[in-house]
């Protein structure tokens, strides 16, 4: 046998197979679409992923503004800042969160599940969040794929 074959081959970005896919958030979950959504941005579901390369797809996340919450998280869930002044801590809930821009909601959940270093901050480049149906990336060709089928 050829002692070549055996090597493991790891991939960089240049040699990255990225695609354009496109997701509708209407009526999923927030953090089972955001799951989903961060291991395709990770490229966790390609056979030829490699953990410390950006090799994950484009994503765009249409109908933001339609996305759902199970239970009480609307008024319970709450996303905490900081100014950085003393006494700056803001809290604000999800409903009110939602209310200002449906889009930094779907944003949240997804940075909070990428990686937080260098590679998660660059990684959250690739996704496209945008309330209503349409987005400017018709020229890429996204691809449409159905969270519910997607594993």
């Amino acid at each position: 046998m050829d002692a070549l074959s055996y090597k493991t081959v790891s991939v960089n970005k240049a040699q990255a197979d990225k695609q354009w896919v496109l997701v509708d958030a209407e009526g999923q979950s927030l953090g089972r679409m955001a799951s989903k959504v961060a291991k395709l941005i990770r490229g966790k579901h390609k056979v030829s992923f490699s953990p410390n390369a950006d090799c994950g797809d484009n994503v765009i996340i249409i109908n933001a503004s339609k996305v759902a919450l199970t239970g009480k998280k609307w008024d319970d869930k709450e996303y905490v800042s900081h100014t950085g002044y003393p006494g700056g801590q803001k809290f604000v809930s999800s409903l009110e969160l939602f209310q200002k821009s449906p889009i930094k909601l779907i944003e949240a959940s997804v940075r909070g599940m990428l990686p937080k270093n260098r590679l998660g901050r660059e990684l959250f480049r690739n996704l496209h969040v945008f309330e209503g149906t349409e987005h400017p990336h018709g020229a890429q060709q996204p691809t449409v794929i159905n969270l519910n089928d997607f594993k």
